[in-house]
């Protein structure tokens, strides 16, 4: 089937946009693909002409403003892991000199994925799923991501559960992780050894961590999950509801809480800077943070980790992006908004690490201890290094509450554009459901109260070992996988020159500066992203073969590796299921058949009308797949156009 570009440029409402040389471009762009094909019968294509009543598409919302996309960007790409992850990984890899492979990465591996995933989404102005209707090939992409995007949301729900119980705990004085709190006494002994243990048992933050918020000390792994802990079951549910509210009405609502959840965070790195910087010993945990180590560059490892961590923080490769960006307008510079975002998300994980590494200098300090003994990431820093240091200060509950608020707006953001991953995927595939207010929020209702549901796993006495696997393995070998087939389809069976003719055509007039832009782009996209893309991914199986999975000093069984990694397979299986449901449908010999189902159908891009009254002439060929198109066929609806004006 031959490519309906001209099409759905007449469809779009723009009049600018639906010139004649515009459609004549989009026809052109792949005619040539498919000149070679037999011309289609002419009773075929007759009996195919008579089309029932036009049908009326369905509008899709679209952004109140370009700050409400960019805010919801922002927000869902800073999250948790610029403040516990990046400034770890940027000690633990040499210090300034992580920088390098950590900028190199970004703009050869980030910046271009993240434009690909933007521009597609707003092309087509779809989801994750339907916008493949420009390769039907790679559908199975979009429910890969669909995949990653349900694992993700069901054990980052608990992150911000966690947050609750201790922004909870945090107005209680003093602070019931602190030597002060009288169950705290015989942990600190005389209190001369400051927040940390005399000996060599459980410190007091640990002791609330792993007894009073996890109970990870009543479980003995993986096999034992135990009951339910209901104070965080409830914090849960508190999250869900949260959730729930703020998407009900779509980007409508969401896109106004982000003017308070995207910028409330870097209010509090601000304050939080100020602050440690005033401390004594806050130079030595700087120092410790940025000190360059320049042999680390020979070492694979401090490349693959400024990789992931380019990648992950990023959100690429799970359908929120693609999401957003579906609801942009069609002349939305793309180009702009990706260096905005891109940039942001790194000077917000560089800037994080001064709030977190100052603030541990002086618990260091306080406690005479080196900074690498108090240095820790991911939920070990937000649960127990950071409080800890936090309540060594005056006025420490204070603190804590802007700290674990801090976190809050960070997880409700992320969470909200992977949320919009799915239920975008689900609305464009039922699109009923936007006109009916009352089956939209019963979808929604039902949606967040299933993943309450299958959350209370990970809120068990042996729930953080469940959680640490999904973590390990969600956005595994299986995200790199997806993203690797969206970065090759794009490129080379949707057509890199196509694509780039498309974000043209979105940004027109384009800047010179961004057909600059788009060239470097073009060489990203066919060569330097695939294969890096493909180094990440031999690193991760080598990883994953040498190194066991643990949580502290528990080792995961092989059963428990085993289903992280089915959990990881079945993600990016998606894609080879769906290809073969694809090619299944088409006909001819299985050359035939292959490239049949990677040229575009004929509403692809239908839906970017953003208009309530447009109606769309149907489709003149409803069968899909199984007919060709010729320059014939195109030349014969121009001349019908013609002579209609």
């Amino acid at each position: 089937m031959q490519d309906d570009h001209g099409k759905a440029a007449l469809g779009n409402p723009d009049g600018a946009r639906a010139t004649t040389a515009q459609n004549s471009h989009h026809l052109n762009g792949h005619t040539q693909n498919g000149s070679d094909s037999p011309a289609t019968p002419s009773p075929q294509w007759d009996s195919r002409a008579a089309s029932p009543a036009p049908a009326e598409v369905i509008p899709r919302e679209q952004w109140g403003g370009k700050y409400e996309f960019l805010l919801s960007c922002i927000g869902y790409c800073v999250g948790l892991a610029n403040v516990w992850r990046f400034p770890y990984l940027c000690y633990r890899n040499g210090g300034g000199v992580f920088l390098i492979p950590y900028f190199i990465m970004l703009f050869v591996t980030g910046v271009p994925l993240f434009l690909m995933e933007l521009s597609l989404g707003q092309y087509g102005a779809a989801g994750p799923i339907t916008v493949w209707k420009c390769c039907p090939l790679l559908k199975g992409i979009g429910i890969g991501m669909l995949c990653v995007s349900t694992l993700v949301c069901l054990y980052y729900n608990v992150i911000i559960a966690w947050t609750f119980y201790y922004l909870g705990s945090s107005f209680q004085s003093p602070l019931p992780w602190s030597c002060d709190a009288p169950a705290n006494v015989g942990l600190c002994g005389n209190g001369t050894a400051g927040n940390g243990s005399t000996g060599k048992g459980l410190s007091p933050t640990e002791k609330f961590w792993n007894e009073q918020v996890l109970g990870v000390a009543y479980s003995e792994g993986l096999h034992d999950p135990g009951p339910v802990r209901w104070p965080l079951a409830l914090c849960l549910l508190a999250a869900w509801i949260i959730i729930f509210l703020c998407i009900l009405k779509g980007i409508r609502s969401s896109g106004k809480v982000v003017y308070v959840t995207a910028t409330f965070p870097y209010l509090v790195l601000i304050v939080l800077i100020i602050r440690g910087a005033t401390l004594e010993g806050s130079l030595q945990g700087i120092a410790f943070y940025l000190t360059p180590d320049w042999s680390r560059l020979a070492n694979a490892q401090v490349w693959n980790d400024a990789a992931s961590q380019v990648f992950y923080s990023l959100g690429i490769g799970v359908g929120g992006l693609l999401s957003m960006a579906s609801y942009n307008k069609f002349d939305n510079n793309v180009i702009r908004d990706t260096l905005i975002i891109t940039g942001g998300n790194c000077c917000t994980s560089f800037f994080a690490g001064f709030a977190i590494f100052s603030i541990l200098g002086h618990m260091a300090w306080k406690k005479g201890v080196p900074v690498g003994e108090v240095a820790d990431s991911g939920p070990g820093l937000a649960f127990v290094a950071y409080p800890e240091a936090l309540a060594l200060l005056p006025g420490s509950a204070f603190w804590s509450i802007l700290f674990f608020l801090m976190l809050f707006m960070l997880g409700i953001d992320t969470l909200f554009g992977n949320m919009e991953g799915i239920t975008t995927a689900v609305l464009d595939e039922f699109p009923h459901l936007r006109t009916n207010a009352l089956h939209k929020s019963l979808f929604l209702g039902a949606l967040c109260f299933s993943f309450y549901l299958m959350g209370l796993l990970l809120v068990t006495n042996g729930g953080i070992y469940w959680f640490t696997l999904i973590d390990s393995f969600s956005t595994s070998f299986g995200l790199i996988i997806i993203t690797l087939f969206m970065c090759l389809g794009i490129s080379f069976f949707y057509g890199v020159n196509q694509f780039c003719q498309d974000i043209v055509d979105m940004i027109c007039p384009c800047p010179a500066w961004c057909l600059k832009v788009l060239i470097y782009f073009k060489v990203c996209w066919v060569f330097f992203t695939p294969f890096l893309l493909l180094f990440i991914l031999t690193y991760i199986f080598i990883e994953m073969y040498n190194t066991s999975l643990h949580y502290g000093s528990y080792v995961y069984p092989r059963w428990g590796k085993a289903l992280g990694v089915c959990m990881a397979a079945t993600c990016c299986l998606q894609i080879l299921i769906w290809a073969i449901v694809a090619i299944s449908k088409e006909t001819g010999t299985l050359k035939e058949r292959f490239q049949k189902s990677i040229k575009p159908l004929n509403s692809w891009r239908v839906n970017n009308l953003n208009n309530a009254n447009r109606v769309v002439e149907p489709e003149r060929v409803d069968a899909p797949f199984s007919v060709t198109l010729t320059d014939m066929d195109f030349t014969a609806m121009n001349w019908e156009m013609g002579s209609q004006a």
